[in-house]
């Protein structure tokens, strides 16, 4: 782990990223991919020191409130957060200044948060996004070696409904020969409906790999599933995109589930959802009460 002075924090479209690099290790992180610019060890964590005050400066000379997101690149709860609280303390002024909160995880340690989500949520808008791939308990502790399993995520999920907190689960990667399953999206769709989830996201079953990522995935299926990677060669080469030969059963199977279950499933109505500022709530929290 290392510190450094960031000269910005939020990026056009109002995200940031208040590290760089990650501890979780899964093995199929696109984060790694060389395109990104990592100029030290992707676990060698940096941590933008002075990320609160850049943020608060932004968040001040902002004419109208609107919602920050981040996690998209590095989760925000990843280990070093227990000790630092850099995701904590942005949070915190993203409540003070009465904005919105997208926030994206596969941690469970977001629940040392949650009065503070609830309290964006009551005044704003808050919504958490958590990962989940791998339904199978023990496959999960191989792929996302580092971080709670999806049972746990589930947990949180149902946790954060029980306290007015809207969720969308992001059901991707999904890698091809490993837990591209019916059984693998079932049991997630399971999880889903009786968490009540927002919206499911995803883009197809299957995963992207490029220069970077593509080598240390390799290197993993080396370890865990021998003469995958010569499976990968053979049937993918070196494409980027690597879709699952069940790609089209199992869309079906999700949307189907979540039209049953009145779960959004259409990746654009999504984000935009996500990006939504509900301008006129504190108006109409006023009129109900």
């Amino acid at each position: 782990m290392h510190f450094v002075e960031a000269k910005g924090i939020l990026s056009a479209h109002n995200g940031m990223n208040l590290y760089r690099g990650c501890t979780h290790g899964c093995i199929y992180c696109d984060s790694r991919s060389k395109c990104y610019g990592f100029t030290h060890e992707f676990e060698d964590i940096e941590v933008k020191q002075n990320a609160p005050e850049l943020l608060e400066m932004a968040l001040v000379k902002k004419r109208k409130k609107c919602i920050i997101g981040t996690g998209a690149m590095c989760d925000p709860y990843m280990h070093c957060e227990e000790e630092i609280r850099l995701t904590q303390r942005c949070i915190e002024l993203i409540e003070r200044y009465g904005f919105g909160l997208a926030i994206q995880t596969k941690s469970d340690r977001i629940l040392r948060d949650l009065e503070l989500l609830q309290r964006i949520q009551e005044k704003a808008k808050c919504v958490v996004q958590m990962t989940m791939t791998t339904y199978d308990e023990d496959l999960c502790r191989i792929l996302e070696p580092n971080v709670c399993t999806t049972r746990r995520r589930f947990e949180v999920l149902e946790i954060l409904r029980a306290h007015g907190i809207p969720t969308v689960v992001w059901m991707s990667p999904i890698l091809p020969f490993i837990n591209d399953t019916r059984e693998n999206i079932e049991g997630l769709l399971d999880y889903c409906v009786r968490a009540g989830v927002y919206g499911i996201i995803t883009f197809g079953m299957g995963v992207t790999l490029r220069e970077g990522d593509r080598e240390y995935f390799y290197q993993k299926l080396d370890e865990h599933f021998p003469g995958m990677k010569s499976r990968y060669h053979r049937k993918y080469g070196y494409n980027y995109e690597v879709t699952s030969d069940h790609n089209r059963e199992l869309m079906e199977i999700l949307r189907r589930t979540c039209t049953q279950n009145g779960i959004k499933c259409d990746a654009e109505e999504i984000f935009q959802y996500l990006g939504e500022f509900p301008e006129h709530k504190g108006y109409e929290q006023l009129c109900l009460f």
